[in-house]
């Protein structure tokens, strides 16, 4: 019998609507071939439909995404709309506290047939994941700035022993899990400042504490700033990144230029109970409309949400479909068929898709 999976799909702003319809082509043949059925449901969410509205997450959205086996996003907000605080309307925030999807996993790793930013020829090598605590940190700021007139404004870091605890677990048993997929010692790198705040030098304690309990895998820890030189100059030497909220929002922005760009960036927001899955891409606006957008980051989401539900449900065949997915992006650009505009190539979101679509096909 045929098992039917309900995904919530929010294609937000900007190109999200865009790379979304290029997922859903990608996943109803999917779907054929592993015998599975994606019931994919969008729903109204962003910055277009708050001015639209005034409400940037309707609370049926809220109750859909509740009720989905998972959640399929796109990109959300537009530069010129914003709050009476001054920031952006950014729904997905909002959903990540609602929901407490802690774990921000942010895959990168390098694709055969296309050009490396790096000259270095070990830059082929590249394949690590940071994995962002996505619910406290300085992010944990977010709504709760004490502006004080218009002479100072505190922002207020936050780092508990429960957070910190289980986002460090999060990244030791992928790393775990990657090095039996890899055959490789598995490692993972702290990253923080603890020679600086004690918000982080107790991050890094208990992060230590964590270690501890994993001897099967490497561990080290290092500051932010030596590592965003190391990461340029050597990210093939690293496996699992682990780091607090803000670190990890502008480190994900780094490792995803070393492979090519944010076009290349797939992305998963994870909690006990529910998952979002999205590419680290924003919304685009210069492009909007245009056919340029590569829709790579949200094909490779799409991938990550099924391997995701593979493992909720004990349901195989969807790691098969999630598989499909990866191999059908790799033999694509390995076999120079496509090549995304920013890598110099001339093709855009339609090309790209119908060209991983026929080889989902005929794998």
């Amino acid at each position: 019998m045929e098992k039917n999976y309900r995904i919530a799909v929010l294609p937000g702003d900007g190109i999200g609507a865009e790379v979304m319809h290029a997922a859903q082509a990608v996943l109803e043949v999917v779907q054929t071939r592993v015998g599975r059925s994606f019931a994919m449901e969008w729903l109204p969410a962003g910055a277009q439909h708050y001015l639209d509205s005034g409400v940037a997450l309707p609370e049926k959205t809220l109750r859909q995404c509740e009720s989905a086996d998972a959640i399929l996003f796109g990109a959300m907000g537009l530069p010129h709309v914003r709050g009476a605080d001054g920031t952006e309307i950014i729904p997905q925030l909002d959903l990540r506290m609602h929901f407490d999807l802690y774990a921000g996993v942010r895959p990168i790793r390098t694709f055969k047939g296309l050009p490396t930013p790096l000259s270095n020829p070990k830059a082929e090598q590249i394949d690590l994941v940071l994995v962002r605590e996505s619910t406290e940190g300085l992010f944990y700021a977010r709504g709760r700035g004490d502006v004080r007139g218009d002479e100072e404004v505190y922002d207020t870091m936050r780092i508990t022993r429960k957070g910190t605890e289980r986002i460090c677990e999060f990244a030791f048993r992928l790393a775990e899990e990657r090095a039996q997929r890899l055959n490789r010692p598995g490692r993972v790198t702290n990253i923080d400042k603890a020679n600086v705040f004690a918000s982080m030098a107790f991050f890094r304690k208990v992060f230590d504490e964590v270690a501890g309990r994993h001897a099967g895998v490497n561990a080290d820890s290092g500051y932010v700033d030596a590592m965003a030189l190391n990461l340029v100059m050597k990210p093939w030497t690293y496996d699992v990144l682990v780091t607090e909220n803000m670190f990890g929002d502008i480190l994900s922005d780094l490792i995803a230029a070393l492979v090519g760009g944010m076009g290349m960036a797939p992305s998963g927001d994870i909690g006990d109970k529910h998952g979002l899955f999205q590419p680290a891409h924003g919304t685009a606006p210069d492009i909007t409309g245009q056919g340029k957008a590569n829709p790579t980051a949200m094909l490779l989401s799409a991938a990550m949400m099924l391997e995701w539900l593979a493992m909720r449900s004990g349901d195989t065949a969807l790691a098969d479909g999630a598989k499909l997915i990866e191999r059908a992006v790799e033999q694509v650009f390995a076999s120079q068929q496509v090549r995304p505009m920013e890598f110099g190539g001339t093709h855009g979101t339609a090309a790209i898709t119908e060209a991983v679509v026929a080889a989902v096909r005929a794998r």
